[in-house]
């Protein structure tokens, strides 16, 4: 029996270092089903959030609260210290490239574009992996990653066309750019830590990678957006911060880490496409998001992409 890693990383399609073959049983799925709701639930909160506080202010904010929770939690169990110096390199690619660079993009980006155009962008990862993976280490793609690309940028150049994004209004071009550009290093992130020779366990690494980005996050929103005493707080913010934060990011890390490494890896990724669906859907619900035919098209090329290479990537895996 091959054992796996914890899953390391926030919501990530294809992240677990290996497979794991543990009978999952009921309550490790509705774990799962739990986190991948509250994952999706996150996006249409942020944009509520968005009305309120600043983008930058609101990354750092999401990702010190759940450092903070991450802290104590470590510190409950007695495990809390300092890191290993051999996983300083991980700590130092996901604090800074996944969490800072691709939360702090993207709620930049979700000031401009609709939400569930968003979280559909955010989530085309394993496609750019393919790419990634290519050109970082010389992994030829097969032809079943070679459609996957095919079918996925196909539908990414339909949401992001002028028959379904308006071109002409501020900052569409530049929001669907930076979703773009967070989604391609988190592909880069996820190669990492796939090779990645872990020393203390990506839970007790998490809360450095929080903290780590969370400094720099605050230091750009000081300097960009002011200082935070003129966000002016009331208890819907309060709450909105509460979810983002402590739930759906150190509540679900928790629940990746203790859970996801007891299905397979190719399961794990099937379970996060789910993600953008959720997403997707309480945009639609709540936010009143507007899903064409053209997105919905869009949204088919895109999900057929990233399911095409969740298979290959199987395969080639085995």
């Amino acid at each position: 029996m091959r054992i796996a890693k914890p899953s390391p990383a926030l919501a990530s399609p294809s992240i677990a270092p290996a497979s794991i073959v543990v009978p999952s049983g009921l309550g490790t799925l509705a774990w799962l089903g739990i986190m991948v709701l509250l994952w999706g639930l996150s996006w249409p909160v942020t944009k509520l959030a968005l009305n309120t506080m600043p983008p930058l202010w609101l990354a750092a904010t999401r990702f010190g609260s759940a450092a903070l929770c991450l802290f104590a939690l470590s510190a409950l169990r007695g495990t809390l210290r300092l890191p290993p110096r051999g996983d300083w390199p991980i700590i130092a690619s996901m604090g800074l490239l996944q969490m800072m660079t691709f939360t702090g993009l993207g709620m930049i980006a979700m000031t401009h574009v609709d939400t569930g155009r968003a979280v559909l962008l955010a989530y085309t990862t394993p496609l750019w992996g393919v790419l990634a993976s290519w050109l970082l280490y010389r992994n030829a793609p097969t032809q079943l990653q070679l459609l996957a690309l095919f079918v996925g940028l196909a539908g990414i150049v339909l949401v992001c066309s002028p028959l379904e994004m308006d071109w002409t209004a501020p900052g569409s071009l530049m929001g669907a750019a930076f979703l773009l550009t967070g989604a391609i290093c988190w592909s880069v992130v996820i190669l990492h830590i796939k090779r990645h020779r872990w020393t203390a366990t990506p839970l007790a690494l998490a809360p450095w990678q929080m903290l780590l980005a969370t400094v720099p996050l605050a230091a750009l929103a000081y300097a960009l957006e002011g200082s935070p005493a003129r966000i002016q707080v009331s208890a819907h913010l309060l709450e909105q911060l509460l979810f983002i934060g402590p739930v759906a990011t150190s509540a679900c890390f928790v629940i990746s880490a203790e859970y996801g490494r007891r299905i397979s890896t190719f399961a794990m990724s099937n379970f996060t496409l789910g993600v953008p669906l959720v997403g997707i859907a309480a945009s639609a619900l709540f936010l009143g998001s507007r899903l064409t035919p053209v997105f919905m098209m869009g949204l088919g090329l895109i999900m057929a992409g990233m399911l095409l290479a969740a298979v290959a990537g199987g395969r080639r895996g085995r």
